[in-house]
C-alpha cells in the first residue's frame, strides 16, 4: 500500500476478535473504535470499567469490557483466566496502555511503574493470552512503544526498579524501549510456529492526556506548540492499526508516522535504534521478565524449536 494509509485502506475485520489495553481514552480509544467499525468483534480491557462502558456506548459494532489492571500481577492474572473462558480465540493483542513521565511510584508489586505497567504487565498479559492466539492464522501481537525509546534509553539490569535514583524521561524510555526488545524477542521465538507475528507501532507526537505528567516547566510551551507539533489521536492510531491489519506487515516490523523526524504522518514502516536490536539484551530482559513476573510463555526456549499451544505456566 501507499504511503497515505488511512482506516479506508484496513481491510475488513469481520471474523476476527481484538482485546486493546488502554482503551476508554486516547489512541487506545481510537484504535479499537476504527477495528469494531471494521467489524472485528473488540474487548476493551481497562482499569476504569466505567469508563470502559462509557467508552464501548460510543463505538460502533460489537464491543464490550474486561476489567484490567497493568500495575497488579493478580489482576492481569485474573483478566486473562475471564478472557481466556469468554473468548475461545484471539486474533490481535494490542498492548496499547501505558504511563508517561509518571513521579517515582511502585505498582501492587513492588515495579517501578513505568517499566511495570508498560513493559512487564504487557510481557504478563501476553504471555497468558498467547495460547489463544497460536492455532490463529494470521494473529498477531502489536506493542505500542515510543520515539522515547532513543531517550536516555537502557536497560539498567543493575536496577530495573530505579532504586537507587531515579529519572522520570530514562525510566520511561528503559520501558519503551522494552517494549521494542520484547516485541523483537517475541517474534524470533514465534517464527518457527508461522501462525501468529508480533509487530510494534509508535504514535509520534499525539495530543492524548499520556502527557499529563510531563514536568511543569515544559507543560506551558507543549501546550502552546501542540497545534504545530502534534497530530490527533486517530492520527495517532494509524501506526498500530496498520501493523494489525496490514496484509503486507510482516513480523519484527516497525511501524511509525511518515513524516519528518516520525512526528506526525500516515504511518509507514521505520526503524527502532540501534540498542533495540540488541539480541543478547533482548534475551536478558525476557529472562528477568519470566522471573519478575512468575509468567513462562508457551514457547519453547531453544530458537527455532517448535512451539506449544498450552496454557501458560505460572508461578
Amino acid at each position: 500500500m501507499g504511503e497515505q494509509w488511512t482506516t479506508a485502506s484496513m481491510p475488513d475485520q469481520r471474523g476476527r476478535v481484538a482485546l486493546v489495553t488502554g482503551a476508554n481514552a486516547g489512541l487506545g480509544y481510537e484504535t479499537a473504535k476504527a477495528l469494531a467499525e471494521r467489524g472485528a468483534r473488540v474487548v476493551l480491557a481497562v482499569r476504569d470499567v466505567e469508563k470502559g462502558e462509557q467508552a464501548a456506548a460510543c463505538m460502533t459494532g460489537d464491543v464490550t469490557v474486561q476489567a484490567l489492571d497493568l500495575t497488579s500481577l493478580d489482576s492481569v492474572r485474573t483478566a486473562a483466566a475471564a478472557l481466556r473462558s469468554r473468548l475461545g480465540r484471539l486474533d490481535l493483542l494490542i498492548n496499547n496502555a501505558g504511563v508517561m513521565y509518571t513521579p517515582k511510584q511502585i505498582t501492587r508489586d513492588g515495579f517501578e511503574m513505568q517499566f511495570g505497567t508498560n513493559h512487564l504487565g504487557h510481557f504478563a498479559l501476553t504471555g497468558l493470552l498467547l495460547d489463544l492466539m497460536l492455532p490463529v492464522p494470521g494473529s498477531r501481537v502489536v506493542t505500542v512503544s515510543s520515539t522515547g525509546h532513543r531517550i536516555r534509553a537502557a536497560i539498567h539490569f543493575d536496577d530495573l526498579q530505579w532504586e537507587r535514583s531515579y529519572g522520570r524521561a530514562a525510566a520511561y524510555g528503559q520501558s519503551k524501549l522494552a517494549n521494542l526488545m520484547f516485541t523483537y524477542e517475541l517474534q524470533r521465538r514465534l517464527a518457527a510456529h508461522g501462525t501468529t507475528v508480533a509487530l510494534a507501532a509508535h504514535p509520534g507526537m499525539s495530543n492524548t492526556e499520556l502527557a499529563r505528567n510531563t514536568p511543569a516547566a515544559l507543560r506551558l510551551p507543549l501546550t502552546w506548540l501542540a497545534p504545530l507539533i502534534t497530530q490527533t489521536p486517530a492520527m495517532g492510531a494509524l501506526p498500530t492499526l496498520r501493523a494489525a491489519t496490514d496484509p503486507a506487515a510482516l513480523g519484527g516490523q516497525y511501524y511509525g508516522p511518515g513524516g519528518r523526524n516520525e512526528v506526525k504522518g500516515h504511518p509507514r514502516l521505520v526503524t527502532s535504534s540501534p540498542a533495540s536490536y540488541e539480541m543478547a539484551v533482548q534475551q536478558r530482559l525476557w529472562a528477568a521478565s519470566e522471573e519478575l513476573t512468575g509468567v513462562k510463555f508457551p514457547v519453547a526456549e531453544s530458537e527455532g524449536s517448535p512451539l506449544t499451544s498450552g496454557s501458560a505456566a505460572t508461578t
